[in-house]
């Protein structure tokens, strides 16, 4: 235990948790001055605590209360020498903030969501309605006056098919599952009928979001942001720069250079430009091809790499003191019954879906090519351990309805409201303005992407994805999923052994309702 005298002790009580013991946390202070003291720790022989001490206390108030300023100069100097002068990006690692992005569009959600070593927490279609209007008046989607009135008039008109559905709905909902009133049924009815009516949504539909990121994270992704082709990319773009500025301004302080974020900035564009050269080039644009609209969904294993001597070898490394090729040899001699025994002992006994097998599992990968609505694809995009890849949605892949909407009485509305959406994409696109266009694609027009993972992210996914509380449009897609690495691999199939296979029609979140209510009543 280090010695601190009283009035050192003063200074450290507002910013550490402990002091005396070896395990204690940063509190109250900037995001700057926190990153700040743990780069300069790598290289100062002695505590944290005592660091803060020599070199940063300066920096705050009576008794290190408080800084003056946003950040300390101490660490405002120690981010231009380090962070700016030697280009050391790991320095950007350590601090974080949290930032709320309201008022996006669907379309700009999944742009937000695009770096993986950061956290998101974005507003739900199955739990939010969109038939009431904003604050300031009108349905929630995305505006800009240069698409022009007609973009208004049918974005309105899809609402108000939306607004209009979604009682109806509901109330076949409730009369074709019946059970007991309870609070847990009531949501679970809302629930289901909202699941079945966003595909009436519009890629323009509104959503808010939070995000938790690192300076590094923030850092590129306003920079891809400021150099993307949409509007409100670049709008929210600036806008985050302001709000982390507000925070850790260190941490962003080369966006706004010419010479580092310019040039950066200019580098993407120009990366994105050569890109639609060559897809021009070699005829590989998005235009309508024979088939597509009949297409449907589809899943397609386009590559695999490894096999299950691989995947076993992997399992044993960090256990083995011998070579990976030594134990291929050893493994090689094994009967198919040991290896079978020997995969069941390392991915061990499973209660439930969070126990997954060890990090062997990364030993093995698989590339998916996917065709879904956009609606399930917003939900397996979210994924963050895994490559993903998308490409611009169109109308040309079509969109489904549900056959609950028919029995419920609002097919026709639903294929009305389709055309109308595929009608001003048409005219949006026409006037040049495809990217923008698809802000007037309801979610349920399909888009293909492509998912590249390994066997355990593939597990947590494909469990996860395949839930009876899950949405129908992604449990398909994870049983799909399921089923042709099952063709490839077996064994890995068989260990993913929670995967929900029930197809049975059911209210999908009525366990988990009830599960919640049955906690609350615990509570109290």
């Amino acid at each position: 235990m280090e010695p601190f005298t009283a009035a050192e002790r003063a200074l450290l009580a507002p910013h550490f948790t402990d002091l005396d013991g070896p395990v204690f946390a940063l509190v109250n202070l900037p995001e700057t001055v926190k990153g700040a003291l743990f780069a300069r720790y790598s290289r100062y022989p002695g505590t944290l605590r005592r660091l803060y001490l020599d070199e940063f206390a300066g920096s705050a108030g009576d008794a290190g209360a408080g800084f003056d300023g946003a950040e300390g100069e101490r660490a405002a100097q120690l981010y231009d020498r380090i962070f700016l002068g030697y280009g050391d990006d790991s320095v950007a690692q350590l601090g974080g903030a949290h930032i709320a992005c309201e008022w996006v569009s669907n379309v700009l959600t999944k742009i937000l969501q695009r770096p993986r070593p950061a956290a998101y927490l974005e507003q739900s279609t199955r739990y939010i309605a969109y038939d009431q209007p904003m604050p300031g008046g009108g349905y929630r989607y995305y505006r800009d006056p240069t698409l022009g009135p007609e973009y208004v008039r049918a974005m309105d008109e899809l609402f108000a098919i939306y607004s209009a559905a979604l009682p109806r709905v509901a109330a076949w909902v409730d009369a074709s599952f019946p059970g007991d009133p309870s609070p847990a049924r009531t949501r679970a009815v809302t629930a289901k009928a909202l699941d079945l009516l966003r595909g009436l949504l519009p890629a323009a539909s509104l959503s808010h979001m939070g995000i938790y990121a690192s300076g590094q994270t923030y850092e590129q992704l306003i920079l891809h942001l400021l150099a993307h082709p949409l509007p409100e990319a670049r709008r929210y773009g600036a806008l985050i720069l302001d709000a982390v500025k507000a925070v850790m301004p260190s941490f962003v302080a080369r966006v706004e250079r010419p010479d580092r974020g310019g040039e950066w900035i200019e580098h993407l564009r120009a990366r994105d430009e050569a890109a639609d050269r060559w897809v021009a080039r070699l005829g590989l644009g998005g235009g309508p091809q024979a088939g597509d609209d009949a297409a449907g969904p589809s899943v397609r294993l386009l590559h695999v790499d490894g096999d299950v001597e691989a995947l076993l070898a992997a399992l044993l490394f960090e256990a083995a003191g011998t070579s990976e090729e030594e134990t291929r040899l050893r493994l090689a001699a094994l009967s198919g019954d040991e290896r079978a025994r020997l995969l069941g002992d390392l991915v061990g006994e499973r209660r439930n879906r969070r126990h997954r097998p060890g990090r062997g599992f990364e030993a093995l990968r698989y590339r998916f090519e996917i065709v879904s609505d956009y609606g399930a694809f917003r939900d397996l995009q979210r994924h963050r351990m895994l490559t993903v890849q998308w490409q611009r949605l169109g109308p040309h892949l079509g969109a489904g309805v549900p056959e609950e909407v028919d029995a419920a009485g609002c097919g026709d509305e639903y294929r009305r409201a389709l055309e109308l959406s595929r009608a001003e994409w048409e005219r949006l696109a026409g006037d040049g303005r495809e990217r923008e266009a698809l802000y007037a694609l309801c979610l349920g027009y399909r888009i293909r992407f492509v998912l590249d993972l390994n066997a355990r992210e593939a597990m947590q996914l494909i469990e996860l994805r395949s839930g009876r509380e899950g949405h129908p449009s992604y449990r398909a897609v994870a049983h799909e999923m399921h089923r042709q690495i099952g063709l490839v691999h077996p064994e890995v199939a068989a260990a993913m052994t929670y995967v929900d296979r029930d197809d049975e029609p059911r209210l999908e979140r009525i366990l988990a309702e009830m599960r919640t209510d049955a906690k609350r009543a615990a509570r109290s």
